[in-house]
């Protein structure tokens, strides 16, 4: 039995579940507008463990998404597991923001999912996953035009989701496209991945761990 903390902070959802294994127990998020990760994030952690009626010092491991995303999301997230985990003395575990974000799709065969999360003007940072939810393409910050995934709306249906959804859909018109919006990363869907890596000692450095930013972090 393995208590995970999951902690998703990579867009403006502050999301925070507590699962048994690879069982979701309780989950706290908020998908507000605005950042408010370092009001809330810890004020959710306190939560989401009172309510699955443990304690601290009863987690097996904390696992955060990684990013791409914010900057200064992904910062408050990884920084907050960092020190979660030095102080309790657990291993830290992480997750591609893309790859939990691609779990909320319920793929049709022979069809693929792109992940993508908003970074600036018409720029995403994206992904391409299988059916069953393998990755096929390598993660990148793209500027999107009406052309972009031509490769993949050619083979068939492609379920796009995520914040960068919105601006693709206004320059998209393939038949073959599938807009899931008003959907961003989750801590739900970091529970069987985390529990996967968990089964594997599949952990971080803490020390040494950094946030994917992917790239640099670019002012005003």
């Amino acid at each position: 039995m393995a208590y995970i903390l999951c902690i998703e902070t990579s867009t403006t959802n502050c999301s925070v579940a507590i699962t048994n294994d690879d069982t979701v127990l309780e989950l706290i998020e908020d998908y507000d507008t605005q950042y408010s990760h370092a009001e809330r994030l810890h004020n959710y952690i306190d939560k989401v463990i009172k309510k699955a009626g443990l304690s601290m010092g009863e987690l097996s491991a904390v696992s955060v998404s990684k990013g791409p995303g914010s900057y200064t999301g992904l910062r408050i997230g990884v920084s907050t597991a960092k020190g979660l985990c030095y102080a309790l003395n657990i291993p830290l575990i992480s997750i591609p923001t893309l790859h939990s974000l691609s779990l909320q799709v319920q793929p049709q065969k022979d069809s693929c999912i792109i992940p993508m999360i908003d970074a600036r003007r018409m720029e995403v940072y994206s992904a391409v996953f299988s059916d069953s939810f393998v990755q096929i393409r390598d993660t990148k910050a793209e500027i999107l035009d009406k052309n972009s995934f031509s490769k993949y709306f050619d083979q068939g249906q492609v379920y796009c989701i995520g914040n960068g959804v919105e601006k693709f859909s206004t320059i998209c018109t393939n038949t073959n496209a599938i807009f899931i919006e008003n959907k961003l990363p989750s801590a739900n869907e970091m529970a069987s991945l985390s529990y996967s890596k968990f089964l594997n000692n599949d952990f971080e450095d803490i020390s040494y761990f950094e946030p994917y930013y992917l790239k640099d972090f670019v002012t005003g």
